[in-house]
């Protein structure tokens, strides 16, 4: 349907759909992959790369030109890890792949841009401020493979700004369920504060929790610096330390919610003390033996992987933010249904759908949908109007989420 206000139109679905809220269903599964997770560091390189072009183009030209940096590749290395500190045998190799503004003009007024060395350089920032047992000097191979941008898109980007370079749709919900905070908070837990207090701990971390009713199992994966852990007694103290804080974290994040709910956490689950078998890493990254990476097979833009919830399987990280929907309406059906869902309050759960035809503008969606999941019917009908209201708000100042993006406040992975 058409919503018309202040005299614009967009077309904009609100539907109420009458159905159990998912938190209140009996099964609900969620997964995160850290920040050290090959997957995870490739969402992280094509979004910094993306980032630095942004800057680089908005010094040089006063707006952001076309580029699509979203194919970042990891290959897997080869390491030897052992207790007090292994070596790397092999580095992993990181393949920055993508299209970019490489160059404008033509004859006389044509003018070459160093994409291939900014995108290089925000990646080895990346890597050194935030993989401090990784020796980017040594122990990873890194490459660029970023090339001009084919006609059509980029055409479709000079034409303007707020066209769509793609037909493709964007998927959010909100508001998370005590499993998602769970899963997010803990992953972030032992990713922040925690490292500096159990130095062991590598970057590499894996949450996923199972939810039956009201009892929630944790299983968590954690990388071990091989360095800080001098033998095989240490490294099960660190375990038991690691599950210890993380556990009682995890307790004070169901304490915040209010919520009746039973936590079972368990920490390295695939180490087997009695054959030897331990999670033992040189730089607290997987990828250095044996798991490679690619961008856009982890976490959605609201940094989760949630089977039971409506899911778009869009790479966000390192896509343009000014036209690529993939990016745009990912983020922005985020940041609707979030702010529906203040309105609404806890007792729906709110599913945002944008989709896109290419050439159109990015602020004008072939199909805006909103769906407001309550069993209370009559009172979703008094929801309506608000969520067509923040829907719109949303769509016609487009620009705010393009700012969101580039000034890095808010997650794509």
């Amino acid at each position: 349907m058409t919503v018309e206000i202040d005299g614009k139109k967009k077309n904009i679905c609100v539907e109420g759909i009458r159905d159990r809220p998912l938190p209140t269903k009996k099964v609900e599964i969620v997964e995160r992959k850290g920040i050290g997770h090959p997957d995870s560091v490739s969402d992280a390189l094509a979004e910094e790369v993306s980032k630095a072009l942004c800057r680089m183009y908005m010094k040089e030209f006063g707006h952001v030109l076309h580029h699509n940096t979203d194919e970042t590749q990891i290959a897997a290395g080869q390491a030897a890890p052992r207790f007090g500190g292994g070596c790397i045998i092999d580095p992993s190799y990181i393949l920055l792949v993508g299209r970019a503004t490489t160059h404008i003009g033509e004859e006389k007024d044509y003018m070459s841009l160093p994409c291939k060395p900014v995108a290089l350089k925000a990646a080895r920032d990346y890597l050194r401020r935030t993989f401090p047992f990784l020796d980017i000097e040594s122990e990873v191979v890194l490459d660029a493979r970023i090339g001009q941008g084919s006609d059509d898109l980029t055409g479709v980007y000079k034409a303007s700004g707020v066209h769509a370079n793609d037909t493709s749709f964007g998927v959010g919900y909100a508001p998370y369920s005590i499993t998602d905070r769970l899963v997010l908070g803990t992953e972030e837990y032992i990713n922040g504060k925690l490292k500096n207090e159990m130095k062991g701990t590598g970057q590499d971390v894996k949450v996923m929790a199972s939810r039956i009713d009201e009892e929630i199992t944790l299983t968590v994966a954690c990388a071990m610096v091989d360095k800080e852990i001098g033998d095989k007694g240490a490294y099960v103290s660190a375990v038991e330390e690691l599950h210890a804080r993380a556990e009682e974290n995890a307790l004070k994040i169901i304490d915040a919610s209010g919520l009746d709910v039973k936590l079972r956490m368990d920490v390295n689950t695939g180490d087997d003390y009695d054959r030897g078998v331990y999670y033992l890493t040189c730089t607290g990254m997987s990828q250095e033996m044996g798991d490679d990476g690619s961008v856009g097979r982890g976490n959605r833009c609201n940094g989760l992987i949630t089977p039971y919830r409506p899911m778009s399987m869009e790479a966000t990280s390192g896509k343009n933010p000014i036209t690529h929907i993939g990016k745009i309406y990912n983020v922005m059906s985020n940041l609707i249904a979030n702010d529906i869902a203040k309105s609404t309050g806890p007792d729906a759960e709110i599913h945002v759908r944008l989709l896109s035809q290419i050439g159109k503008p990015v602020s004008e969606p072939l199909n805006a949908s909103v769906q407001i999941i309550s069993e209370d019917q009559a009172q979703v009908a008094k929801w309506r109007s608000e969520a067509e209201s923040i829907t719109f708000d949303w769509l016609d100042n487009i620009d705010k989420v393009t700012e969101l993006i580039v000034s890095g406040k808010v997650r794509t992975f």
